[in-house]
């Protein structure tokens, strides 16, 4: 019975979520397994990936064939490496111990790529973040520019309606208060 290291997929639409599995080459992608190997989440920023190495390099080991994604993600989490490994140990070039120390040393300095990488991205979303906000305050501080503009604006206009309103009502005052005065002075001329 042939047999395939593979994705099966699970997750909502345009959300996928994969088990990466150890299946029949004739079952369906989705279908029956023989055992589930581990996970691989592509939509997480970096991509998360769980992934049982032994009981993959065990099926590596006894003849499945992964395919080209499951490939990488085997090179990746290095079970292709450790495979390699146990082949040398088998061979007699490598004793077991040295070939755990080997895959170790492999394991810690991928390790270490991949956290300098994920700070990398860190501080780019950082970076990215920090210019939106400046960005944003820009926005705001030329909002608050433009309204405290045409409140004064506004002040400036109700102040000159205030002032043709009170030079109105002085005006009219004047007006009222000149024909009082002129009649008084006729008065006074008839009396006279």
């Amino acid at each position: 019975m042939p047999v395939k290291i593979r994705l099966q997929r699970h997750g909502k639409k345009g959300k996928p979520f994969y088990w990466i599995v150890a299946a029949d080459v004739r079952a369906k992608r989705d279908g029956k397994y023989l055992e589930k190997l581990g996970i691989y989440n592509p939509v997480t920023q970096p991509a998360t990936i769980e992934l049982d190495i032994d009981s993959s390099v065990k099926w590596l080991r006894n003849g499945a064939q992964p395919t080209d994604t499951a490939k990488r993600i085997l090179s990746y989490k290095g079970a292709l490496m450790k495979k390699h490994l146990l082949a040398g140990v088998d061979k007699g070039a490598l004793t077991e111990e040295e070939a755990e120390k080997k895959f170790e040393a492999w394991m810690s300095e991928k390790e270490d790529k991949i956290s300098t990488s994920e700070e990398k991205a860190a501080k780019a979303k950082e970076a990215e973040k920090q210019k939106a906000l400046e960005a944003e305050r820009e926005v705001n501080a030329k909002r608050e520019a433009e309204a405290k503009a045409a409140q004064e604006e506004e002040e400036a206009k109700a102040k000159e309606e205030a002032d043709a309103k009170a030079a109105a009502a002085a005006e009219a005052e004047a007006e009222a208060e000149t024909p009082a005065e002129e009649e008084d002075s006729s008065e006074d001329k008839k009396e006279a």
